[in-house]
């Protein structure tokens, strides 16, 4: 590993590399006490909304380090570590705590994923970046090479990935309790923020504490305006990824590590959506993927709802039970489940005495899992390299299908739309001058 990628922070290692003997932390502090040694250096950025929960989920290592490019958001996570230095600018955060930070967060908005993620990387930090893992597709492509030539640990915040249904589902499709699964359908609310919308014509003062031009980081400059900040920068084609982006890894990941998704090489995708314009995501899309047989598994048909739109009824569902505003079903030649039950519920039943057993190992938690990991523990399941890259790859050619108004046919290996060229225009973004990835 890259010599600030260590299991335990500096002087252990050179401590038994000279014979010395190393006393156990639980001797020394009691039981549960932490030695220093083993205490990893974390850097925030982005330290407001679901960024601030993320920095709390690391506390129980040495938050050294916050940024955020809005002090208002930021506020009460500055409140709760007040020895962690503070920034504006993450390069500027990174290359002056260098010797101090072993892991990020980023919980940025989807624009700036991947540069702070990237940057982190390249200097040898275990990183633990939101969903989706990146704005761009060809941003997820160099986030897991990157991982995999630095050998740093990295996660994906998707917590339903360290589940116990999320499992569960693995072994029972694996175990063939389902039969083949050839249909899948994935719902949403979102957006709960507006799309189908023009961009704002005045330009209100900027407001106090908010770096703009840091905020918009990659992306074209543009005045600000409240129509962007906070939150609803989610709909906006230069910053956000839309209700696809926002929850399809959330929702799609069980899917893709079930049903073996890793493995395709090529597939399909098309979309019908409410009307599309140059500035924001449509009010609603459905969008229906078509995979391609894969080891022992079928072709697979996977449909994803969203502004309120919702999939067929299916028949197993007994009279009384709602879809809700979210969910899942999966549709296998023995049997159908209904989020992460079977339906019927009489047919559950009578499949509990015939379960598969439980192989997979089971999560702590994201935060633990991915702690562990840094320390030297199993790498985590929702890795950039092996899972979050890929899977948010798949997820975001459906942008693509919604920005072309085309079906796409997907080479994964060539990172390309063979059917549509001017679909790659939007493989790759070009940022704004200063940044890089």
């Amino acid at each position: 590993m890259e010599k600030r990628s260590r299991v335990s922070r500096r002087g252990f290692l050179a401590g038994a590399a000279f014979g010395l003997t190393v006393v156990g932390r639980h001797v020394l502090g009691g039981p549960g006490h932490q030695a220093p040694s083993d205490t990893l250096g974390v850097a925030g950025i982005g330290c407001g909304g679901k960024g601030s929960s993320d920095v709390r989920g690391m506390a129980s290592e040495k938050i050294v380090a916050l940024c955020d490019v809005d002090e208002r958001r930021a506020a009460g996570t500055f409140r709760r570590f007040p020895k962690a230095k503070k920034f504006k600018d993450f390069r500027v955060m990174l290359e002056k705590m260098d010797k101090q930070i072993d892991v990020v967060t980023v919980s940025t908005p989807d624009h700036v994923h991947a540069p702070a993620s990237m940057m982190a990387i390249k200097m040898g930090k275990h990183c633990f970046t939101q969903k989706p893992l990146t704005h761009d597709i060809y941003e997820s492509r160099m986030l897991a090479k990157a991982a995999r030539e630095k050998k740093v640990m990295t996660i994906m915040g998707i917590q339903g990935l360290c589940s116990e249904s999320h499992r569960l589902l693995c072994e029972w499709v694996w175990a063939g309790l389902l039969g083949p699964v050839r249909e899948v359908h994935l719902w949403t609310n979102r957006p709960i923020w507006p799309q189908g919308i023009d961009r704002p014509k005045d330009t209100p003062p900027v407001p106090k504490g908010l770096d703009w031009d840091l905020w918009l980081g990659p992306a074209p400059y543009r005045p600000y305006h409240p129509a962007y900040v906070p939150f609803k920068w989610r709909g906006w084609w230069d910053f956000g990824t839309g209700a696809l982006g926002d929850i399809a890894c959330h929702a799609m990941d069980a899917i893709f590590w079930a049903l073996k998704l890793d493995q395709v090489k090529t597939f399909e995708v098309e979309s019908v959506n409410s009307p599309v314009n140059s500035e924001t995501y449509p009010k609603w899309s459905i969008i229906t993927y078509r995979f391609p047989a894969r080891a022992d598994m079928p072709p697979l048909k996977l449909v994803w709802y969203d502004g309120g739109k919702k999939p067929p009824r299916p028949k197993e569902l007994e009279p009384g039970r709602k879809l809700g505003s979210g969910g899942q079903i999966i549709i296998g030649d023995k049997a159908t489940m209904f989020g992460d039950r079977i339906i019927p519920e009489a047919k559950m039943r009578e499949l509990r005495s015939s379960l598969p057993p439980k192989t997979i190992p089971r999560s702590p938690g994201i935060y633990r899992e991915f702690i562990r990991a840094c320390k030297g523990g199993p790498k985590p399941v929702g890795n950039f390299e092996d899972f979050s890259g890929p899977l948010t790859e798949i997820v975001l050619t459906g942008n693509l299908a919604i920005k072309t108004g085309k079906k796409i046919v997907w080479d994964v290996e060539k990172m390309r739309c063979t059917n549509v060229p001017e679909a790659n225009n939007y493989v790759r973004r070009e940022y704004r001058k200063g940044w890089t990835l």
